[in-house]
C-alpha cells in the first residue's frame, strides 16, 4: 500500500471499531490488526490513538460535509431542508443494527475521555461548531421565508439544536432499539418546536433527499 492508502485504511478501520464498541475499548494493536497495517507503519502516521481519532473526525466531516451541501442546496425549499436535515440526523445516527442503536461514536468518545484528552475534545468541540453552522444556515432560511412563529435568534436556535441532538444520542445509545417506536415524529416535533415553526408546517413535507447508509455526525 502507499503511505495515503495505509494512512486511509487506518483512519476508516479506526473508524469502525470505535463504531462497533467505543473509544477506550479499541486499541493500537487491534486497529492495527484490523487495517492489515504494522505497528510500525501505525506510528509513520500518527503518535498515539488519540491523534488517530481526531485526524478521523476530520476525515468523516469531510465525508458527510458533502451530504449536508447536498440538504442545504437552495434547489430544496426551507421546509425541504429542515425534514431533509432531521431524516438524515435520524437515519444515520439512530437507525439501529441487529442488536444496539450505535448514536455516535464522537460523542461517546467525548464522554468517555472527559478532559483527559484535550486532543480529542477540541477536535469534537470542532466538529459541534461545524454542525452548528449548517444548523444556522437552515434557521435563517427558514426565517427568511416567512415559516417561523416570530423573530427568534438564530445562533442561539442552532447552538439548541445541536445539543438536542447530541442529547437524543445518548438517550437512543442506553434505550437501544425499543425506543426508535415514533422516535422519528418526537425527533422531529422537537425541532419544530426548538426553531419555532409555524404549526400549519409540522409534517407538512417528507424528506425529498434520501440519505447514504453511512454514519451521522456528532
Amino acid at each position: 500500500m502507499s503511505a495515503e492508502e495505509t494512512r486511509n485504511r487506518l483512519l476508516d478501520t479506526a473508524l469502525e471499531l470505535i463504531w462497533q464498541s467505543n473509544y477506550n475499548s479499541v486499541g493500537v494493536n487491534e486497529i492495527c490488526k484490523q487495517a492489515g497495517v504494522t505497528k510500525g507503519g501505525f506510528y509513520h502516521h500518527f503518535e498515539s490513538k488519540a491523534q488517530l481519532f481526531c485526524a478521523a473526525s476530520e476525515h468523516y466531516w469531510e465525508n458527510i460535509k458533502r451530504d449536508l451541501d447536498a440538504i442545504l442546496s437552495p434547489v430544496n425549499t426551507p421546509l425541504e431542508q429542515l425534514e431533509n436535515v432531521i431524516s438524515f440526523i435520524f437515519h444515520h445516527k439512530f437507525t439501529p443494527d441487529s442488536s444496539c442503536v450505535r448514536g455516535s461514536p464522537f460523542f461517546s468518545a467525548g464522554l468517555q475521555t472527559g478532559c483527559e484528552e484535550p486532543m480529542i475534545n477540541e477536535s469534537l468541540h470542532k466538529m459541534s461548531q461545524n454542525c452548528v453552522k449548517y444548523y444556522l444556515a437552515m434557521v435563517r432560511s427558514l426565517l427568511a421565508a416567512g415559516y417561523l412563529e416570530s423573530e427568534v435568534d438564530p445562533e442561539r436556535v442552532a447552538r439548541l439544536l445541536s445539543q438536542y441532538v447530541q442529547g437524543l444520542a445518548g438517550y437512543a445509545r442506553v434505550n437501544g432499539c425499543q425506543c426508535l417506536r415514533g422516535m422519528y415524529a418526537d425527533m422531529a416535533e422537537g425541532f419544530y418546536r426548538l426553531v419555532g415553526l409555524k404549526r400549519e408546517y409540522w409534517f407538512a413535507t417528507k424528506p425529498t433527499w434520501e440519505a447514504p447508509k453511512q454514519k451521522c455526525l456528532a
